[in-house]
C-alpha cells in the first residue's frame, strides 16, 4: 500500500504555523481593534479614516463572531492536521478550507473588482484579506493536486 508523505516546507510549516498565526492576527483585530479593522478593510484611494467612533454595537458583535471564526479556523487547522499524517484528512480539511477562501475573497467584492489585482493600492490589511488568501488557496490546490509529495510503496510480506 503506498504512504504519502507531507513534506515539512512548504506544506507543514505553512498549514500548522503560518497560517494559523496569521489567523490569530486577523481574530486579534476583528476583536480588540475593531475601528482599525473597519479602516483597513479597503482599498488606498477608498480609505475613510476617522478618529471617532463609528462601530456600533452590532457592527462590533459581527467582528467579535468574526474574530471567533478567525480563532476556530486558526485551531481547527493546527490542531486536526497536526494530529495525523492521513493523507486523506488532510485533503478533505485543505478542501474546505479552499472553499472557505473563496467565500472569504467573495466577501472582498464589494469593494469592486480593482480589489483583487491592483495591488498597488493595497494596504496591510487588503494584502492580508486578498494577497495572503491567494497564497493560501494556492497552496492547497497544489496541495489537492499533489504537487511536492512524495508517495512511496510500502511492501508487507508475509
Amino acid at each position: 500500500m503506498p504512504t504519502v508523505t507531507i513534506p515539512f516546507f512548504p506544506y507543514t510549516v505553512f498549514f500548522l504555523y503560518i497560517e494559523p498565526i496569521s489567523a490569530l492576527a486577523g481574530a486579534y483585530y476583528a476583536a480588540i481593534k475593531p475601528q482599525n479593522y473597519l479602516n483597513d478593510l479597503s482599498l488606498s484611494d477608498t480609505v475613510v479614516k476617522s478618529t471617532t467612533p463609528l462601530v456600533t454595537t452590532q457592527m462590533n458583535m459581527a467582528l467579535l463572531q468574526l474574530a471567533n471564526l478567525y480563532l476556530l479556523f486558526a485551531l481547527n487547522e493546527h490542531l486536526v492536521l497536526s494530529s495525523t499524517t492521513s493523507i486523506i484528512t488532510w485533503k478533505r480539511m485543505l478542501f474546505c478550507l479552499l472553499i472557505a477562501d473563496f467565500g472569504h475573497l467573495f466577501s472582498m467584492a464589494p469593494l469592486g473588482t480593482d480589489v483583487f489585482w491592483k495591488v498597488w493600492e493595497w494596504n496591510a490589511m487588503v494584502w492580508g484579506s486578498v494577497g495572503f488568501v491567494y497564497v493560501g488557496a494556492s497552496m492547497r490546490i497544489s496541495f489537492l493536486c499533489g504537487l511536492g509529495l512524495k508517495t512511496s510503496a510500502t511492501n508487507k510480506k508475509k
